[in-house]
């Protein structure tokens, strides 16, 4: 087992499911953990980062006897957008109400459209009974643009910088971003974690254009893992009744497509329907995986290795 590792705490879009016909691939909504060089990364807060910080409480427990002496909890989290999808997690998410926790997130922002504002605007206060200025942990909350990256290194804050001034080490974590607007109303980051040249691509709530987006097929270009947005069939997507264009959504055709054009090395199908139970999803992967077995479709508690 190496130290680049990725596993998938939740992978359905939209609403959060529980029911016994959802039970095989999971009803909880985004979160993908990555553990790279020593680093926490966590792509998105919604439902299934409770799972997550339970653990890590669980962990940091059983670290020592002493409280006083415990190991802190430390970890990055990337927010593709503020969706409630993919925030319905965060103010679950235990570690943040430890005052030894470190967090930094880090997501779509500027001074006019400030991300720390927006999230305490839509998860707390009027939401959740703790204001964010409540909130006990070490918490930075970084708006970021295309112009910048995100190195990381172990026992260190991650450090922002100008993408022209980046000069990453052999044995640190390079996050890259941009953002995309084929979501509405204000669009999405998509990332990509790179360590020891091996590379994820997080492309959730992406749709595709007619003959690719060639932006981000550049920008994805012969990664090793693609975590890209299926939430439904061509059929859904084209239903006359009930069309899905222009939803800020791929089907799973769009995303196979994809991976041909950025030559990446595996596909996961990811940020499923809610509406798509686990016989549906049986059908759809014995349709694209059977055949071909870069094609992966995710589940709550997969996990994967890169290093």
């Amino acid at each position: 087992m190496g130290d680049f590792k990725i596993k998938f705490r939740g992978v359905r879009g939209s609403f959060p499911v529980a029911d016994k016909d959802f039970m095989n691939f999971g009803g909880n909504t985004s979160c993908v953990e990555i553990n790279a060089g020593g680093n926490l990364i966590i792509l998105d807060a919604g439902t299934g980062i409770v799972k997550t910080g339970d653990e890590l409480i669980q962990k940091h427990i059983l670290s020592s006897i002493n409280p006083d002496e415990r190991t802190p909890i430390k970890a990055v989290i990337l927010l593709s957008h503020i969706h409630q999808d993919h925030l319905l997690g965060l103010t679950f998410f235990k570690p943040m109400h430890l005052k030894s926790t470190e967090i930094e997130i880090f997501g779509s922002g500027n001074e006019e459209d400030n991300l720390a504002q927006n999230l305490s605007n839509l998860v707390f206060g009027k939401t959740f009974p703790l204001e964010l200025s409540d909130i006990c942990c070490n918490l930075n909350i970084n708006n970021i643009s295309d112009d910048y990256v995100i190195i990381a290194k172990p026992d260190q804050k991650p450090v922002l910088v100008k993408k022209e001034l980046a000069a990453a080490d052999e044995n640190d974590v390079l996050i890259s971003f941009y953002k995309s607007y084929v979501h509405p109303k204000n669009g999405v980051m998509v990332y990509k974690i790179s360590y020891k040249g091996k590379s994820v691509v997080y492309a959730t709530d992406k749709e595709c254009y007619m003959g690719g987006d060639k932006k981000f097929v550049n920008f994805a270009k012969n990664c090793d893992i693609l975590i890209h947005d299926t939430q439904y069939t061509t059929e859904d997507y084209l239903n006359p009744n009930s069309p899905k264009q222009g939803y800020g959504h791929s089907t799973y055709d769009m995303a196979v497509e994809v991976m041909k054009q950025t030559n990446a090395r595996t596909l996961v199908c990811y940020h499923y329907d809610p509406n798509y139970n686990d016989e549906k999803l049986s059908r759809i992967k014995e349709h694209y995986c059977s055949n071909n077995p870069n094609i992966i479709f995710s589940y709550e508690g997969l996990e994967m290795d890169l290093g």
